[in-house]
């Protein structure tokens, strides 16, 4: 160190065991409804951000990567948000397949949103919605360990997998409270705007669109917390918040925590939903965990 100028390192350096390791990926594979374990497909140039991210000493040397999407005013992150959304539902609305998927997805939000306040009751129920109308959906659990700069976490969404075609599979991810992921502390009335107006509550599109949508949300939130004098919690991070959806993950379609699924139906304050659960010696249960 001279005159307190920190020599960055040098992208040429020898990568350690962890990293070579990623350099040994998957392919991804759709098949197997017990959960069965996906790693996420890494570029090289990835690997080398993650190795330089990991191995830095302060946040600001390696704020954005290559491909960044960072915005620097509000109204060009409204504008970038907005975009994105638009783009992602233009998409999902190109073919037939999406429209009707999106129509299955927001009518089994409506038919069970008396559950919403049990998380995983809800994405089960969903889940075996659109599998009972011909989905290939199932609920993908990330779930990461933590590194230099990166906290562990685990988290669950739904996917669709489209495989009609022979080309390829569509895969089209599915989170049913996207816009509260990015709820923070104390926000700037911009970003609450933003996160309040232009984020949708149900995300349906694919992997692309989110990416972009995360960092820009990630950037902003980082602006509206340091225009508060607060510092960037690690689960409001960048890299944290793509592991959400990106990270390594298992993905099944049963419905309850390895049990065979098993319908009924239960009035609650005069509206019916289907839930899912399992025996109970006195009558049926429906897990909360």
């Amino acid at each position: 160190m001279l005159n307190g100028f920190v020599k960055p390192k040098r992208v040429t350096d020898p990568l350690d065991d962890k990293v070579r390791a990623q350099l040994v990926t998957s392919q991804l594979s759709y098949v197997g409804s017990s959960g069965s374990e996906h790693s996420p497909c890494l570029s090289l140039s990835e690997l080398v951000h993650d190795f330089l991210e990991n191995d830095s000493d302060t946040e600001s040397q390696l704020a954005y990567n290559s491909d960044s999407e960072r915005v620097d005013s509000v109204s060009d992150s409204v504008e970038a948000v907005e975009t994105i959304v638009d783009l992602c539902n233009s998409n999902v609305n190109a073919n037939a397949y999406g429209k009707l998927l999106k129509c299955h997805v927001l009518e089994a939000v409506e038919t069970f949103s008396c559950l919403r306040s049990n998380r995983n009751v809800f994405l089960r129920n969903v889940m075996a919605f659109l599998r009972g109308l011909g989905h290939n959906a199932a609920v993908c659990k990330t779930r990461w360990e933590s590194t230099s700069g990166l906290a562990s976490g685990t988290y669950e969404f739904l996917d669709v997998v489209q495989s009609e075609s022979t080309m390829c599979h569509s895969r089209y991810l599915i989170d049913l409270d996207f816009a509260t992921q990015f709820e923070i502390a104390r926000p700037n009335e911009e970003y609450f705007k933003l996160v309040q107006h232009s984020l949708p509550r149900v995300f349906i599109g694919c992997g692309e669109e989110l990416r972009k949508l995360v960092r820009i949300m990630c950037d902003v939130a980082k602006r509206s917390l340091r225009s508060r004098e607060l510092s960037v919690p690690p689960w409001r991070k960048n890299r944290y918040m793509q592991n959400k959806w990106f990270g390594p993950y298992k993905r099944t379609t049963n419905p309850v925590h390895d049990q065979p699924a098993r319908q009924f139906m239960l009035p609650v304050g005069g509206v019916k939903c289907r839930l899912v659960g399992f025996d109970h010696p006195h009558g049926f249960f429906v897990p909360t965990r």
